[in-house]
């Protein structure tokens, strides 16, 4: 219904007790996107977008790689933006939350970063699309370097492997995640030995680790250098990830993960590439599995298939909780949410949402047919998506964290210098690819920013039409009603007016009954709410009451929950003597000037087609009245 906004500094601790399982179960939901990387990245900085895979352009590339991993992983990742939880959630919209519940007297500065915050998770849907595609193809390709005579087989076999991943969505992943660990860290240390045994024949190209090296590489290349970094990016593909899962695991098992075996076991797969493109400039079509000895080609290539499932399944779940996120915090229609697992927080399925993306994966692969194609269009999704992070950090630093501007400034100038030239170079790659996460996003921002708008609209719209609940409560007085025995409870956005089911039941029915509540279901800016302050109870007199039930934005609305919870406040319910009593609007375009007209129609699509507010709030059907009405906007 409508939100909240409160500040939040608890901090997530992982018990020590769990600290392995929980390390090993990080590598398979976490690290799968970054894990995967090694499969395509290098490949793509000596690709068509690329540069000639010369011994000095081949070390320079090593040294972006290494410098990328360390300074925006290691340093900005784990070591900054993981402080930025929310109540001990991460990801773009718990920061989202974070940063403009601590811009409330600033409306202006805070509507520019909401649309930062949007634009980065409208981004994030655009990877969560690619991901997919461009992990399992790049996987299979294995197969042309082992036996070019299958090349034709390797779309449909990645076509149906995606059909294969996503029939299972509505399992959920709790039922295999136990296997995801393990078959992350088998994969991590295959590749790490690939690297290192590649790395021996040529150990020169251990000089990469010297930054110098990455400096003579942009102005040896020019601007063909720069455009190299639209390469260099996808090295850090998943680093969101870090983040956005840190309230499944805590801090500690992730940055544990990451610096004790995936960041080595990363460095040492990039730098055996290096080394044999350096020994064989003509591995760079597939360099990845130029490091694979040939006898183990078809083991790896089936291991790299799995690793690439689990990194799709990761990147999928994220967007799932993405988009739920938004849906509470207001800025996505209403949709089913189905939940996969009794014991694991988070996991949850909606249905729409996989369909969407399965239509839209499977359109990536048949039309661009090959990872080296879909790599283009990777970098613009994975770069813009870490510079709203960075803007929603910097606003951080300097809001929550009161970190003086000596420290932000020169941070934060920094940070947006490295993401703004990840950004920028990946935009040399719209003709090529680049449109596709640009049009994913523009499509996702639009479809958020038209339904957050059209909701304020409608919200004013129904005000005007509504008396303030004061005047409505002293006329009752004045004139009170027929009573009749039960208790309506009446769901509205805004407990200050009184709701217009209110209003049609005192107009057709004449009547009221013994006991009235106002229902308010206010999402907060915090992941969750504890149970002993799910409830406020405010009585008005009369058997008046409003009632405002809170929840967490990683939470799912239970209204008959949090009436049971009213009783700890003397406020009992039987909801076998209880109706609800519910507006539901069909809304048209109107005269007024809120908004484009074609936004107007969008918004009226949207709710036609939302999921009911007494589906969404676990209201049982047989309890339920609602009441229609026409609404222009």
């Amino acid at each position: 219904m409508r939100n909240a906004e409160t500040p939040s500094d608890s901090t997530p601790v992982a018990p020590s007790t769990a600290l392995p399982a929980l390390v090993l179960a990080a590598l398979g939901v976490v690290f799968g996107d970054l894990a995967t990387s090694p499969l395509y990245a290098m490949q793509e900085a000596f690709g068509v977008h690329g540069v000639r895979p010369t011994p000095a352009n081949v070390i320079g590339v090593v040294s972006l790689a290494f410098w990328a991993l360390v300074g925006a992983v290691s340093l900005k990742y784990v070591l900054l933006v993981m402080r930025a939880h929310n109540k001990g959630e991460g990801g773009i919209m718990a920061l989202l939350a974070l940063a403009r519940s601590s811009l409330m007297r600033h409306p202006r500065r805070r509507n520019w970063v909401v649309m930062a915050g949007l634009a980065g998770a409208a981004l994030f849907f655009g990877d969560s699309v690619i991901t997919p595609a461009v992990s399992v193809l790049s996987a299979v390709e294995g197969v042309e370097v082992a036996a070019p005579g299958l090349a034709p087989w390797v779309l449909p076999t990645s076509v149906a492997i995606v059909l294969g991943l996503f029939a299972l969505q509505r399992f959920g992943s709790a039922r295999v995640g136990a296997v995801f660990g393990p078959v992350m860290l088998a994969w991590l240390v295959a590749i790490g030995l690939l690297g290192f045994f590649a790395m021996l024949r040529q150990p020169r190209v251990l000089v990469a680790v010297n930054p110098l090296h990455a400096w003579e590489f942009f102005q040896r290349n020019g601007f063909a250098g720069f455009t190299t970094l639209g390469a260099t990016v996808l090295v850090l593909t998943g680093a969101e990830a870090l983040y956005a899962d840190m309230g499944h695991f805590g801090a500690r098992p992730i940055r544990v993960a990451w610096t004790a075996i995936a960041l080595p076991c990363l460095l040492l797969s990039y730098f055996g590439q290096g080394a044999v493109l350096l020994l064989d400039p003509s591995a760079s079509m597939r360099p990845f599995y130029r490091t694979v000895p040939q006898w183990g080609l078809f083991p790896m290539i089936a291991l790299a298939t799995a690793a690439t499932v689990i990194a799709s399944q990761a990147v999928i779940s994220g967007a799932y909780s993405m988009i739920r996120a938004c849906i509470q915090l207001g800025y996505l229609p209403r949709m089913r949410v189905m939940h996969t697992s009794s014991r694991v927080r988070g996991q949850i399925h909606l249905p729409l949402v996989s369909g969407l993306l399965l239509l839209l994966v499977l359109a990536a692969m048949l039309g661009f047919r090959t990872s080296a194609a879909l790599a283009a269009a990777f970098g613009i999704a994975v770069s813009g998506t870490m510079l709203a992070t960075t803007v929603l950090v910097i606003v951080v630093m300097r809001r929550v964290w009161r970190w003086s501007w000596g420290v932000v400034v020169p941070l934060g100038a920094a940070m947006l210098a490295v993401d703004l030239a990840f950004f920028a170079a990946n935009l040399m790659k719209i003709a090529s690819g680049g449109w596709f996460p640009i049009l994913l996003g523009v499509v996702a921002l639009v479809v958020m920013t038209t339904w957050r708008r059209g909701r304020e609209l409608l919200a004013q719209r129904n005000r005007s039409d509504s008396l303030p609940l004061g005047p409505c409560m002293q006329s009752l007085r004045e004139h009170p009603p027929t009573r009749v025995p039960g208790t309506a409870l009446f769901l509205t956005n805004d407990a200050d007016y009184a709701p217009q089911a209110l209003l049609h039941n005192l107009k057709h029915n004449r009547v009221l009954h013994e006991r009235n509540v106002l229902l308010t279901v206010v999402i907060l800016d915090e992941p969750h709410v504890p149970p002993d302050e799910r409830v406020r109870i405010d009585s008005q007199g009369d058997d008046f009451h409003r009632i405002c039930a809170r929840f967490g934005f990683a939470e799912s609305p239970d209204v008959p929950g949090a009436l049971e919870a009213c009783g700890g406040h003397g406020l009992h319910f039987d909801l076998m003597q209880t109706t609800f009593f519910t507006s539901r609007e069909d809304v048209i375009s109107g005269d007024r000037t809120g908004m484009a007209r074609w936004r107007d129609h969008l918004f009226a699509y949207l709710t036609r087609n939302a999921l009911p507010a007494t589906s969404f709030f676990r209201i049982p059907d047989n309890r339920l009245i609602e009441i229609g009405r026409r609404v222009a906007i």
